[in-house]
């Protein structure tokens, strides 16, 4: 288990350093032509790039955290920090969309002329369409690889960026077009509305792993098929399955034949782990209690099999 957490480290690590150095480029190019060609639609899009440079930092110093051993004060690991970080760049990226959004509006609210964006601002937005492609792509395969949540958050938000870039385009050639400047404020404002967007799905999935919650059913019929696959175990139940950064615990509780020794019991639950792992990919821990088969208690958490479908 540490060799796949140091791997699963390495891998986000040097991930987070082609999203570094892409997005400082990206924020560098976007933010330099949107200044110099007037545009408020590129700024703001630059400014996004910038939040993506502070993810890649974050990302950097989770990978350096997850790599860390289980400890008296943390005996589940360090897993949780990159839940931790996917909450952090969610709030990272409303605030930027927010202050986009309210920048925006005082231009639209102040009714000032405002001068049609010149052709800088365009052949910046232009790269990084090119770019944010090519970083969106580098960020999926390394978070599949990894089956990290906080890199594949950030294959989103890089993904959803390209949309934004080509909404800014689609604003700046109505401004040209059309002549009125005001058009790349509009556009501002719903590339702002789309960052938001993007803030509360990314919030959202990492908020359902913090509270434990959420798993695919597939997964737990996964488990109770591993248990039927076990000769002598019997009525998986009480089952919970939560993500640890992309790592699954789970609990269960199985019956065995009463008449059964402690130490075949053992064995029994060993070959339901076995098998377990055997069908459910990037397993952390189990644990698996054994009771005694025809146990009426009524336990009212957790599910079983009839309470699934």
């Amino acid at each position: 288990m540490k060799q796949d957490i140091d791997s699963k480290a390495r891998i986000i690590k040097t991930a987070s350093l082609i999203a570094l150095f892409g997005n400082t480029l990206m924020a560098a190019v976007k933010i330099g032509t949107g200044i110099y060609g007037g545009s408020l639609a590129v700024i703001g899009d630059g400014i996004d790039s910038t939040v993506d440079v502070l993810i890649a930092i974050m990302s950097l110093i989770v990978a350096k955290i997850i790599s860390r051993p289980a400890d008296e004060d943390h005996p589940w690991g360090h897993g949780r920090a990159e839940t931790v970080a996917t909450t952090l760049l969610a709030c990272l990226l409303f605030f930027a969309g927010a202050q986009l959004i309210i920048s925006s509006g005082r231009d639209i609210l102040s009714e000032a002329e405002k001068e049609v964006p010149s052709l800088p601002a365009l052949i910046g937005t232009i790269i990084s369409i090119a770019g944010k492609l090519l970083l969106a792509w580098s960020q999926h395969l390394f978070g599949r690889k990894a089956d990290s949540p906080m890199l594949k958050a950030n294959a989103k938000n890089m993904t959803a960026d390209v949309l934004l870039s080509a909404g800014v385009l689609i604003g700046l050639g109505a401004s040209w077009i059309f002549s009125v400047g005001i058009i790349d404020s509009w556009a501002a404002v719903l590339v702002g509305l789309w960052v938001i967007k993007s803030a509360l799905g990314i919030f959202a999935e990492a908020n359902t792993e913090l509270m434990d919650g959420g798993s695919n059913k597939v997964y737990y019929q996964a488990v109770f098929d591993a248990v039927k696959s076990v000769e002598e175990a019997g009525h998986p139940h009480r089952v919970r399955m939560r993500r640890i950064a992309g790592l699954w615990d789970i609990d269960i509780d199985i019956e065995v034949p009463p008449n059964k020794t402690v130490v075949e019991a053992h064995w029994i639950a060993f070959k339901v782990e076995k098998a377990i792992k055997e069908r459910v990919e990037n397993v952390y821990d189990i644990m698996i209690h054994v009771e005694p088969a025809g146990n009426l208690e009524d336990e009212g958490y957790g599910l079983s099999e009839e309470t699934l479908s």
